[in-house]
């Protein structure tokens, strides 16, 4: 049976428990499991190498993505790792170029010590991406709309430049989830979620997905998340089943919200730029309706030069200043010092990453409540 998304994001993956008819994947807190006999198993050895609750969200998230292969990792940052980790020393990656700052972190402090190097490249520019590519690129790597200045890539024609090169394309997926967008579909070979974010939905957990439909190339991935580890924990694999199951209705009602604020910052004479690929005067705007179903729920703005964006985030109340998105509260950040800190000044700015950015994921709380404490906050840092 052919099922809509809102019913794969219910009944996706495996649904319930066949031995006790528990409507609820349970919770299989175990680290080991009893062998029948030498080499005879029951489909489960040890919990790194395979959990059922584990086993259960790594379907559901495939399916989601109209994938074949999912694997689940105990953060963003260990999916990514997992996906690096299939490179060697002399290769080299097309990086889009404002990504999020723990990918730049990882490339640039940890792979680049192994001979793993990257070209940052605007791959909203086909152009470009084009020119860089060479015999010794392996993997264009891109997220759309980018972390954090929204930059749309076209998945789809990036991804006929790959298969033209030989070359693997990697999106990560995380600001617009499979309910919005789905990178396979549309010629990538990998798909990376941050799952922290809008597939847990509710701040309470750290998780990370790789999808894939290559058989050969998920062998690979399944080695290495067994050699590596960084695996995602049984009680964390089932909070996030369960924040996936509102996933729907919680996407429909953060969009609404963040089409609503970015079309008033757009008109309140408080910024100087908004970042969303929702207006239809965003650069990204037409290749977003293309090959998404909606504009997400993330903004970023400049502040005018008359507001101190200290001040600022000294004066916000219902909207919280931390670190990470998609959870059903709105959280505002500030990426030169915060997400993004990781990037050497000089190149932030380049690409447009100012001390002024704000960066903001909007929650599930009533609209006009965000909006009036946005602009108390703006107005009461006025230099």
């Amino acid at each position: 049976m052919n099922l809509a998304k809102d019913s794969i994001l219910i009944h996706g993956g495996i649904d319930g428990d066949e031995t006790t008819g528990a409507v609820s994947v349970p919770v299989y807190q175990t680290s080991t499991y009893k062998q029948d006999a030498l080499g005879k198993h029951r489909g489960w050895e040890y919990s790194r190498t395979g959990n059922p609750t584990r086993a259960a969200l790594e379907k559901l998230v495939a399916d989601l993505e109209q994938g074949k292969y999912g694997l689940a990792f105990a953060s963003g940052l260990a999916a990514i790792n997992i996906v690096l980790s299939l490179f060697k020393s002399g290769d080299r990656l097309v990086v889009s170029d404002n990504i999020y700052g723990g990918t730049f972190r990882i490339l640039d402090n940890v792979f680049k010590n192994f001979g793993i190097t990257y070209e940052i490249v605007d791959t909203s520019d086909l152009e470009k991406v084009k020119a860089a590519i060479s015999e010794d690129v392996k993997a264009i790597y891109i997220e759309t709309p980018a972390n954090p200045l929204l930059t749309v890539t076209d998945i789809k024609a990036v991804a006929e430049i790959a298969k033209q090169t030989g070359k693997l394309l990697i999106v990560d997926n995380t600001f617009l989830t499979p309910y919005l967008q789905r990178p396979l579909t549309l010629g990538a070979d990998i798909v990376i979620h941050s799952g922290t974010k809008y597939l847990g939905g509710h701040s309470d957990t750290i998780s990370g997905f790789v999808v894939v439909n290559d058989k050969e190339l998920a062998d690979r991935l399944y080695y290495l998340q067994n050699a590596i580890g960084g695996v995602l924990a049984p009680w964390d694999s089932f909070l996030v089943i369960r924040g996936i199951k509102t996933l729907g209705v919680r996407m429909e009602r953060h969009v609404k919200n963040a089409d609503k604020i970015a079309h008033w910052l757009n008109e309140s004479g408080y910024v100087s730029k908004v970042y969303y690929p929702g207006l239809e005067t965003d650069p990204g705007y037409e290749i977003q309706k293309k090959q998404a179903d909606g504009p997400g729920a993330m903004i970023s703005f400049v502040l005018d030069k008359k507001y101190d964006y200290r001040k600022f985030f000294e004066s916000i109340r219902l909207v919280t200043l931390a670190e990470s998105l998609g959870g059903v509260e709105s959280l505002a950040c500030h990426p030169a010092s915060m997400t993004h800190a990781a990037i050497p000044k000089e190149v932030r700015e380049r690409v447009g990453i100012v001390d002024e950015l704000i960066r903001l994921s909007v929650g599930i709380e009533d609209v006009d409540d965000l909006i009036k404490d946005l602009e108390q906050a703006i107005l009461n840092s006025e230099v």
